[in-house]
């Protein structure tokens, strides 16, 4: 995706244009049509994202993943009723995603690292933890392929219903569907697993 520079006189004429009638000429494909949203509201949005985020670099990231996302969904714009309610929905989401993916940054750089001559006990916690993720990384192989998109989409790239359904092109009871089932089957998997780490430490002890 590739925002165009407009001449002044599309400029002009698009820029007489409301928001409905740009949407309605998204829908074509329209790149001057996309081209004028995003000079219209491009500097609002960026303000807002830094504002929230304290990172022009992030902002700017975020609000550009926006309107790729809204150039991606161009065929499904009929369905935006506000525009401008919809960008800032959109990015207030995004926001949230930047904000969790920040926290997790920070607890992992702070959080204490295993020293070399851990203690015993540390060395099982570690082992575990790396058997869990182990654990975590099979079930999830052992997913419908539907099902696996659908919980890494939902779980690891905290997307929304609508934005799996989106992307995906099903309906958003399909993703619900989906969802719970992979939910259903690793919590299985995963108990099979806790079962056993417990019987290893009841024979250790």
């Amino acid at each position: 995706m590739k925002v165009l520079s407009l001449s002044s006189r599309t400029s002009t004429a698009l820029a007489a244009c409301d928001d409905a009638t740009l949407l309605r000429a998204l829908t074509q494909d329209d790149e001057p049509a996309f081209a004028e949203i995003y000079q219209r509201y491009w500097d609002d949005l960026h303000t807002h994202a830094c504002r929230k985020l304290s990172c022009a670099q992030e902002a700017e990231e975020v609000v550009q993943d926006l309107f790729v996302a809204l150039w991606n969904k161009r065929h499904t714009a009929p369905g935006i009723q506000q525009l401008n309610a919809y960008l800032f929905t959109a990015l207030k989401y995004r926001i949230i995603d930047c904000i969790r993916a920040q926290a997790v940054r920070q607890a992992h750089a702070s959080a204490p690292q295993p020293a070399h001559a851990a203690t015993d006990h540390g060395t099982e916690e570690t082992v575990a933890v790396a058997d869990l993720a182990t654990a975590l990384a099979a079930s999830l192989r052992r997913l419908p392929d539907h099902a696996r998109a659908v919980f890494q989409l939902s779980r690891l790239e905290y997307r929304t219903v609508p934005e799996i359904a989106a992307q995906l092109q099903v309906s958003p009871k399909t993703v619900e569907y989906h969802l719970a089932r992979s939910l259903r089957l690793l919590r299985g998997c995963l108990r099979e697993f806790v079962a056993s780490v417990l019987l290893v430490a009841m024979l250790s002890s």
